[in-house]
């Protein structure tokens, strides 16, 4: 990379200015079109979700928006009958078609599996739950790969649950695996007990990896492996056991590495990434935490703080308190992901930590409002519970609050990363940052062409070194003239 003109170069560097980033409700629930909103998955300029209550029958609606807020759409109501009702979990997207959960409805009462084209039309029950085997009452997204759709069931009763498998034609239905009984006021048993959350599994060549809610020997919980066969079912972590009388009492449940994990695991490489709902060991409210897909080197890498008062239900602190229920975003080397309670009204944050567990940072925290419980009101929305990524753009649902109390769908914007010149003699340097407020640029790319009238733009290399916060590329001022611009995937 080299230039010939400094002034040329100059005029052709277009990036914004840098403004703080940019809270959006894109749209707040009326009860008519839902409530109680789910995970959104992002397709296009289109966000997909469900919601657990609302709509025409009051079951729960499948519904779409625009990620400007507009168009928004219910694809359909469940009748909690046959289509089944009150959906725990978002929808997963394979072409035109969303497959999703239901909790309740069906032949039995005890959940189904549906899938339903983009634009609402040709909504299908593809199976209902009878509670053999331990499936009924699913509360968790499903994961798709080829054509095979995998998820996790409560159980009936006190059961403990399982896991399934399942073709997009509705057959063959397969129990990959039942959890073992949990047994006294401990719920302990050998390998786990009720996988819950949004993207509850996630799959690494033929193995899936999940958290279980409770179980294992200590009660609180397990990280567990198994083989899309149902073979192999491995242990790879069971939560140390809590102090304290209830996750939400004085004094709370405490521990070294948090208990009852209710979200689902990022991987990277040989790692997953994690949340733990309580426990920890500042205030028993919650932990991020890494492991090796091998269940060596459990690491803490993050504790929440000790909320205190009872605004917003379960008090407020600096970062959050109790992660949610969804499974956390990495990008690059930065994790994104909500908690239901603290921040500075007690009603929530977004937050960023690095994956070493440095730099922890609240992007955004839920306002305070009118009303208690799960009656609040408020401009943002309370409690939120998923996260999705693109670009410099973070998308979301709020389980409760807003305008109408049901919950809303949100965006926060952060600007683009603004490239600076640097020369110094016969050299210049191009240089942007490499987060900002927390918000990692990691997926920004220096590109160049040598004309802007028809331009092929080159991603330059080598590529950037960090200094004092800065990626920065250095160049002789030679050569061929240049143009310069930074590029998002």
């Amino acid at each position: 990379m080299k230039l010939l003109c400094l002034a040329t170069f100059a005029m052709a560097m277009t990036a914004a200015h840098l403004t703080a980033q940019t809270f959006t409700t894109l749209h707040s629930f009326t009860n008519a079109d839902g409530a109680l909103p789910q995970a959104v998955i992002l397709s296009g300029k289109t966000l997909y979700g469900t919601t657990y209550q609302g709509g025409k029958y009051g079951y729960g609606v499948v519904f779409a928006v625009n990620n400007d807020g507009t168009g928004f759409t219910n694809l359909h109501s469940l009748n909690g009958g046959s289509d089944g009702g009150n959906p725990y979990a978002g929808v997963t997207l394979s072409g035109n078609i969303l497959y999703g959960t239901a909790s309740y409805g069906g032949s039995s009462d005890e959940g189904t599996v549906f899938k339903v084209n983009t634009d609402g039309t040709d909504f299908t029950p593809l199976l209902s739950f009878t509670g053999a085997n331990d499936e009924a009452y699913p509360e968790t997204g499903l994961l798709l790969s080829g054509n095979t759709l995998y998820g996790a069931s409560g159980g009936p009763g006190s059961t403990s649950g399982a896991l399934f498998a399942l073709n997009t034609n509705g057959t063959p239905f397969t129990t990959l695996h039942v959890f073992s009984p949990i047994s006294g006021a401990q719920t302990t048993n050998s390998d786990g007990a009720s996988v819950f959350g949004n993207d509850a599994l996630v799959l690494s060549g033929n193995t899936l990896y999940a958290t279980a809610e409770i179980g294992g020997t200590n009660g609180t919980g397990t990280i567990f492996a198994v083989n899309t066969s149902g073979m192999g079912f491995t242990v790879l972590h069971s939560f140390a056991p809590v102090v304290g009388t209830s996750p939400y009492s004085n004094p709370p449940y405490t521990n070294s590495e948090g208990a009852f994990p209710d979200s689902g695991l990022v991987l990277s490489g040989n790692t997953l990434y994690g949340t733990a709902t309580v426990g920890g060991t500042n205030g028993g409210t919650g932990t991020i935490f890494a492991i090796n897909t091998n269940g060596t080197g459990f690491t803490t890498l993050y504790s929440f703080t000790a909320t205190a008062g009872s605004q917003g239900g379960y008090g407020t602190n600096s970062d959050g308190a109790y992660p949610s229920y969804v499974t956390l975003i990495l990008s690059g080397n930065t994790l994104y992901g909500t908690t239901l309670y603290g921040g500075s009204a007690g009603n929530g944050t977004v937050f960023a930590v690095n994956t070493d567990g440095s730099g922890f940072t609240v992007l955004h925290s839920f306002t305070s409002g009118s009303g208690s419980g799960p009656n609040i009101i408020n401009s943002d929305g309370t409690e939120p519970d998923s996260l999705v990524l693109s670009g410099n753009t973070l998308y979301g649902t709020a389980y409760e609050g807003g305008s109408s109390g049901n919950g809303t769908v949100f965006s926060l914007s952060f600007p683009p990363p603004q490239l600076h010149l640097i020369s110094s003699g016969p050299y210049v340097s191009l240089t942007w940052p490499t987060n900002y407020a927390g918000f990692s640029y990691s997926g920004y790319i220096l590109q160049s062409t040598t004309n802007l009238v028809s331009p092929v733009w080159g991603t330059v290399s080598p590529g950037p070194v960090v200094v004092n916060g800065q990626n920065t590329v250095t160049n002789p001022v030679s050569g061929t003239q240049q143009f310069f611009r930074l590029n998002s995937p």
